[in-house]
């Protein structure tokens, strides 16, 4: 086992907005959260310093106020001090207010280790390492900025700062697609500090048979997206594709889509005033099986994202791959270097584009099952924990010294732990 030879190792984590009091209190019962369809980051983190012995903090700026200490962990759902909706000024005061929270945890914690996806202005962090000696790993789960549109003013100066943070005290970063990877060079110049690709990782179980498992009969030709509700994800651009769709005859496509956000309202509204609800349905949040099943009722997954994302890899992707179902999105959307030859790329923000490429899927068949075939081809990476988070984590650890160097390959992630753990 990678333990420290002579003490605890202890790792303080700055998480991302899910909810990882919720994982833990799962994860310790031996199972998956049952909210997410992917394997989350901070179960694999758990399950990581579970393996190594190591003494762990657990942050998340989690809308719902939760913690929870158990043995070796301290989780906390620590909301951020300003919302994501502020303006820009104020929301920046926020994330920096929330660094300075964050850096008197560090000073009561003392860790060896700190992990960093985010949460705060990362400038705001670099007091832990300067005093506490502690050494820092970032882990990117987003674009760092707009893929189309390069930080200017005062965005431009901040991250000035943050990048003098990364190439002052980061010892290793990962990274989750290579448009990211590219970002964070341009801050932070060449260097040998090392940079870490991980794969986000799922259970096959969940995904059976697919991705042999034939779509449902049609007509009608279903359509899904999963996903947050809001602006910037396309989901009105999908609206004015079923309006589009009705209005040339095609009433042979429908659409569901799952998930919750701030514009779920606001979309519900104006597919009703469209007439539309019967063939565009807005389902709300679900649970994984459901999700599962929702896949598997689909013939096809958008993701029109728009470029004012900045979102790292569509997760979504992945899984409408690993379920057997050829997507639709464009160069935005990461997710396509994993799996290109499952996917009908279209230009960003084309509205039109995208109704084209859904009807193509549909009445093409030739071209349907060309991608149905790259679905299979592009699933094994998804299941391999070698490639996931959590094994490039240890990796990191063990490149910057916190671990020993065993050379021993990354243990695996359970899906049921020791009942022993539980108790």
């Amino acid at each position: 086992m990678d333990r420290l030879p002579d003490r605890r190792l202890r790792i303080l984590y700055a998480a991302g907005p899910g909810d990882v009091v919720g994982t833990f209190r799962h994860w310790k019962q031996g199972y998956d959260d049952p909210s997410q369809v992917a394997i989350t980051y901070s179960g694999q983190f758990y399950e990581v310093c579970d393996q190594l012995g190591a003494e762990a903090y657990v942050i998340s700026y989690c809308d719902r106020r939760d913690r929870v200490a158990d043995g070796p962990f301290r989780v906390e759902n620590r909301p951020a001090p300003v919302s994501l909706d502020a303006p820009g000024p104020l929301y920046r005061l926020g994330q920096v207010w929330a660094g300075l929270r964050f850096t008197a945890t560090a000073w009561r914690f003392r860790p060896d280790v700190m992990l960093t996806m985010g949460g705060a202005e990362w400038f705001s962090l670099g007091l832990i390492p300067r005093l506490l000696g502690v050494k820092v790993i970032v882990t990117f789960h987003g674009h760092l900025w707009r893929v189309a549109r390069p930080p200017g003013g005062i965005d431009r100066f901040l991250w000035k700062l943050n990048g003098r943070f990364f190439r002052r005290y980061g010892k290793a970063f990962m990274y989750i697609s290579d448009s990211i990877a590219d970002q964070l060079r341009t801050l932070i110049g060449p260097s040998d500090v090392p940079v870490l690709r991980s794969r986000p990782s799922s259970r096959a179980e969940l995904f059976r048979p697919a991705p042999s498992a034939p779509p449902p009969p049609a007509p009608p030709y279903r359509v899904f997206y999963a996903g947050r509700i809001e602006h910037n994800k396309g989901v009105f651009d999908l609206l004015d594709v079923a309006k589009r769709f009705v209005a040339e005859g095609r009433n042979d496509v429908e659409f569901d889509l799952c998930g919750d956000g701030s514009a779920l309202e606001e979309l519900c509204r104006r597919a009703r005033e469209a007439g539309l609800s019967d063939r565009f349905r807005c389902h709300g949040h679900v649970q994984k099986r459901q999700m599962a099943g929702w896949y598997q009722k689909a013939h096809m997954i958008v993701a029109p994202t728009t470029s004012e994302s900045i979102e790292g890899l569509n997760k979504v992707v992945v899984e409408a791959v690993l379920a057997g179902r050829p997507v639709v999105t464009s160069r935005v959307c990461p997710a396509l270097e994993y799996v290109r030859d499952a996917v009908l790329e279209v230009p960003p923000d084309d509205t039109r584009a995208y109704g084209d490429a859904i009807l193509r899927l549909i009445d093409e068949k030739a071209l349907y099952e060309e991608k149905r075939r790259g679905c299979a081809a592009s699933t094994e990476q998804f299941y391999d924990p070698a490639q996931g988070w959590g094994a490039t984590l240890r990796k990191a650890l063990r490149l910057i010294g916190a671990i020993p160097d065993t050379n021993q390959a990354p243990a695996g992630i359970p899906l049921e732990v020791a009942a022993s753990r539980a108790c």
